[in-house]
């Protein structure tokens, strides 16, 4: 990933994008809106833009008492997938952590779960009932390693 050039279609996400990350979050399976407006308010959340319009979020959740990041949510909107964004959220987000990089899937999103293995991240634990329709992948990056 070092070396590589940020995706221009990815930026800090803005106070005025927060009505259209709200709408993209209702194709997440199991949506945060608490967490989401908190990654809003600071400032957290990175989107991709085409035209103007956000497509898609990334929603990165920090913790004080330790190094990393967690994603809690990433969507794209269907009309705008396949064509690299959640690659660019995810390499933006990750060429600003500090110390490791971690998220849930689930076990039968297969094409999520193939690019995060491409950008790096390895399957650490199965959650059972972590979705409330099964289980959960969680998965780790460790960018310095």
């Amino acid at each position: 990933m070092a070396g590589e050039d940020p995706d221009p279609r990815v930026r800090p996400g803005r106070t005025a994008d927060a009505d259209r990350i709200r709408e993209l979050q209702s194709h997440l399976r199991q949506p945060s809106p608490d967490l989401l407006e908190y990654g809003l308010a600071v400032g957290a959340v990175r989107v991709s833009v085409a035209d103007a319009r956000v497509v898609g979020y990334l929603l990165p959740v920090d913790a004080p008492n330790r190094p990393g990041v967690h994603l809690a949510e990433l969507v794209v909107a269907p009309g705008f997938r396949r064509e690299g964004r959640a690659r660019g959220l995810l390499r933006a987000v990750i060429a600003d952590a500090d110390g490791p990089v971690t998220l849930q899937a689930h076990p039968d999103n297969d094409v999520a779960l193939a690019l995060y293995e491409s950008l790096g991240f390895e399957v650490v634990e199965r959650r059972p009932d972590a979705y409330a329709d099964g289980d959960g992948l969680a998965l780790r990056l460790d960018p310095d390693a």
